[in-house]
């Protein structure tokens, strides 16, 4: 009697590898990048004013740290596939509220999309560290990069253009990749990671640490770097296209302009090369000095509104500077037995920016118009220079030329936090 084969493919699930997970964040990036440009606009168009927006997205910020936060809790009862699944739900779900319009239904959108991205975020690390070996994680950040960028460098754009043919379209899309996402990961059959033993003791807590944290201020001062940094992303992501529509300059400018600035990912090499040639102190402290002085000056010239925008948009590409040196002090500093630890408090960076930038910048729109987030965030990345000076001038100069090209970190204020 004949018997039908069984294809491979059910019998076995498909080894995950690099190439594998590159895709499932290049798929994710499709899902945000496209709404990165939107949520902004449509949550002015439905709130319009520019500090109930930043009353919003603080409290969202407050939301993204509890649920991630919550998130290893909740994998103690419910397997880690089905919280990976479900943060796939809740992004498509939160997309076609926000196809829907309206105040509640964005607010809504936001905070499920928010949740879900950071949820995403969580076992995507997990399932990472349990298939991926320590000598493939640069290659792996590597090809993540690479399967990201076109996501992050046309969705912008390509979000606000849609928009504007027809409202619903971007969010449409953004569900679809969602969902593509989901099928994506049950055909790799990831399961709940290759850790599936009782573990000898608890996971690490971060709050444990702290003590051993604040006792360094080295990695005090690089955790510092970092957060400012994402702050001087959020106010970019955020504040940037809201001026735009303020002053009259369309809606898609702010789409364009963050669909360039992501296209940096692709000079990221060239500005490598320019570290090796001079020091990582010297990257650092350019990146904050020209990026701050950017930020001051479109505020001071907050009246010419395209000198304004011109300001910053030159001021993103300080920004991605920052992006590749920054993070180098703090990832220098830490003791080899604590990396895992730090590394947990280092990675708060993503959740104090998405919950500082617009706390702040709700204070400050109570006294003062749009331009003063700017300068705000300016005098910040200015903090930031003068205390880069502490940094030692020979900081990496032997290893730099090791190091993997590191991922661009926007912290897109759809998660408050970047891949």
């Amino acid at each position: 009697m004949h018997q039908r084969r069984i294809p491979e493919w059910l019998r076995h699930a498909p080894a995950p590898s690099v190439r594998g997970f590159a895709m499932l964040a290049g798929t994710e990036a499709m899902a945000r990048g496209i709404l990165i440009s939107v949520m902004p606009l449509e949550m002015y168009r439905a709130l319009r004013d520019a500090s109930t927006v930043s009353e919003v997205y603080f409290l969202v910020g407050l939301l993204s740290l509890i649920v991630g936060l919550m998130v290893p809790f909740v994998s103690r009862f419910l397997p880690r596939r089905w919280i990976y699944v479900t943060g796939c739900a809740m992004f498509a779900c939160g997309a076609i509220l926000g196809a829907q319009g309206g105040a509640p239904a964005m607010i809504a959108a936001l905070a499920l999309i928010t949740s879900a991205t950071v949820t995403v975020f969580v076992c995507f690390n997990a399932y990472v560290l349990d298939y991926i070996a320590k000598t493939e994680l640069g290659q792996c950040e590597t090809s993540r990069m690479f399967y990201s960028a076109l996501g992050w460098t046309v969705g912008p754009f390509l979000g606000v253009t849609l928009l504007a043919m027809w409202r619903p379209l971007p969010f449409l899309i953004a569900g679809g990749a969602a969902l593509a996402m989901m099928a994506l990961f049950l055909y790799m059959r990831l399961g709940n990671g290759r850790l599936i033993t009782r573990a000898r003791r608890p996971a690490p807590n971060p709050l444990a640490w702290l003590p051993r944290f604040f006792a360094q201020p080295r990695l005090v001062a690089g955790w510092t770097f970092a957060v400012i940094r994402s702050c001087g992303w959020w106010v970019y992501v955020v504040y940037l296209p809201i001026f735009a529509v303020e002053r009259g300059l369309g809606e898609d400018l702010g789409g364009m302009l963050l669909s360039v600035s992501n296209g940096m990912l692709f000079v990221t090499p060239l500005m490598l090369r320019w570290m090796q040639q001079h020091s990582i102190r010297h990257a650092v402290r350019t990146g904050f000095l020209l990026s701050g002085a950017l930020f001051v000056l479109g505020a001071v010239l907050g009246g010419l509104p395209w000198v304004a925008v011109a300001c910053l948009a030159l001021a993103s590409v300080f920004l991605v500077l920052l992006d590749v040196s920054a993070g180098l002090p703090f990832l220098m500093a830490v003791r080899p037995a604590e990396r895992t630890e730090m590394s947990a408090v280092y990675a708060s960076f993503r959740d104090v920016s998405g919950i500082l930038t617009p706390g702040a910048a709700w204070l400050v729109l109570l006294v003062a118009p749009l331009p003063g987030v700017f300068a705000v965030a300016g005098a910040a990345l200015w903090g930031c220079w003068h205390l880069a000076r502490h940094l030692h001038p020979r900081l990496g100069a032997a290893r730099v030329q090791m190091e993997p090209a590191p991922v661009l970190h926007i912290p897109l204020p759809l998660s408050g936090k970047t891949g």
